[in-house]
C-alpha cells in the first residue's frame, strides 16, 4: 500500500534551523522526524511512498533514497498553496480504486495503523485538543463524522484532525480537489484538504473517526522539545561513559565525544559532536556540534554549531558559533 507524505513546507516557526535543514530532517532521539514517521509506516505494511517536496526538497529526496530500499515517487510542489494542493499533485500517482494513506511529515503519530488499514470506509485520525481553532475540526455521531471544517471561528467540537487519513480509493477525493484547485477555492488563503473532505461528505461519502492518543507536534521549538522528551522516554538508552555522568533517558551517537560532563535526562547528541566540561539537560544537540564549559537546558543546537561559555538557553541554527569571554 502507498502512503502520501506532504513535506513541502518551509517551517517558518522553526527558524533558524530550517534556513538550512528542511523541518522533516530535524533530528530527535537519534534520527530525523521523517525517519520516525517512515519507520513506523514500513512496520505497518506500507511498501510505497509518495513524497510531496518543495523547500530544500533535494535534501529530503537524497535522505530517503539513501536510507530506504522502498519504491518512492518524488512530487515537486512549486507553489505552496496548501495541503489540499499538495495532495492534489500526489494523487497523480494513486489509482482511482487504490486504497492509500496520507500522513503529515511534521507530526509523529503513535497509532495502530494495522487496524486503520483494515477499515472498510474512509477513516480520519482525530485527537482531542484544548484549542481546536488551529486545526481542522470534526463533528461526530458515534464514530461517524457528520461535519468537517478547517480552522473554524466557532468549533463544533474539540476533536481535531490529527494528520492521518485512510482512503479506500482516490476517485472522489481527486474530483473534489480538482474542483477546489481549478476554481481557486481557498480557506485561510490556502487550498485545504479539509474542504475537499467536507465536499465529499456532503456528496454522500462516509467517513469514520479513529481516535489517536499518541499525537506529537513538531511545528515549533517548544513542541519539538516536548516530542523529543516523549521519544526518549519510550526509546531512549542508558549509556555509560568514563569520566562523565549520564542520566537516562538519552541518545548519544557512537561517534560523539563526551568528556567530563553531565548529560541528561532527555538529551540527544548527534554524530561527531564534541561535549566537554558541560552540563546538558532536556536538549537536542545535532551532528558536529561543539560544546565546551557551559550549562544548557531546554536548548536546540543545529548541525556544526558551537558554544562555549556560561549557563544559557539557546536555539542555534546550523553552522552558528558563539564564544563568550570574561575579563
Amino acid at each position: 500500500m502507498k502512503a502520501i507524505i506532504p513535506v513541502a513546507g518551509i517551517g517558518e516557526r522553526l527558524r533558524p534551523f530550517t534556513h538550512t535543514t528542511p523541518k522533516p530532517l530535524l533530528s530527535m532521539a537519534g534520527k530525523p522526524i521523517l525517519a520516525h514517521i517512515i519507520d513506523g509506516l514500513i512496520k505497518s505494511g506500507i511498501d510505497e511512498l509518495v513524497l510531496v517536496v518543495g523547500y530544500l526538497g533535494e535534501k529530503i529526496e537524497k535522505f530517503v533514497k539513501n536510507r530506504y530500499d522502498i519504491p518512492t515517487e518524488i512530487v515537486w510542489q512549486d507553489e505552496l498553496l496548501g495541503l489540499g494542493y499538495a495532495v492534489h499533485l500526489a494523487l497523480n500517482h494513486i489509482n482511482d480504486d487504490e486504497p492509500f494513506l496520507i500522513v503529515l511529515g511534521d507530526t509523529i503519530i503513535e497509532a495502530n495503523i494495522f487496524k486503520i488499514l483494515e477499515a472498510k470506509e474512509n477513516t480520519i485520525g482525530i485527537t482531542w485538543v484544548e484549542n481546536p481553532r488551529r486545526f481542522g475540526v470534526v463533528e461526530l455521531s458515534g464514530k461517524r463524522i457528520i461535519s468537517m471544517e478547517e480552522k473554524p471561528e466557532k468549533p463544533r467540537s474539540n476533536w481535531a484532525i490529527a494528520g492521518l487519513y485512510y482512503f479506500i480509493g482516490a476517485k472522489e477525493l481527486r474530483k473534489q480537489l480538482k474542483i477546489l484547485v481549478e476554481s481557486n477555492i481557498k480557506t485561510k488563503g490556502e487550498i485545504q484538504l479539509t474542504d475537499a473532505l467536507s465536499r465529499m461528505l456532503s456528496s454522500g461519502i462516509n467517513f469514520e473517526a479513529f481516535v489517536i492518543e499518541g499525537w506529537f507536534d513538531c511545528g515549533k521549538s517548544e513542541t519539538l522539545l516536548a516530542t523529543h522528551r516523549h521519544l526518549l522516554s519510550t526509546n531512549g538508552k542508558t549509556s555509560e561513559l568514563p569520566g562523565s555522568i549520564i542520566i537516562p533517558p538519552v541518545h548519544i551517537s557512537d561517534s560523539a565525544t563526551v568528556e567530563n560532563s553531565i548529560i541528561g535526562p532527555f538529551v540527544s547528541i548527534g554524530k561527531n559532536a564534541i561535549i566537554r566540561n558541560a552540563i546538558l539537560k532536556d536538549s537536542i544537540v545535532s551532528d558536529g556540534v561543539i560544546i565546551d564549559h557551559c550549562i544548557l537546558e531546554n536548548s536546540i543546537l543545529g548541525n556544526d554549531s558551537s558554544f562555549s561559555g556560561i549557563p544559557f538557553r539557546l536555539n542555534l541554527g546550523d553552522s552558528s558559533k558563539v564564544e563568550l569571554e570574561w575579563d
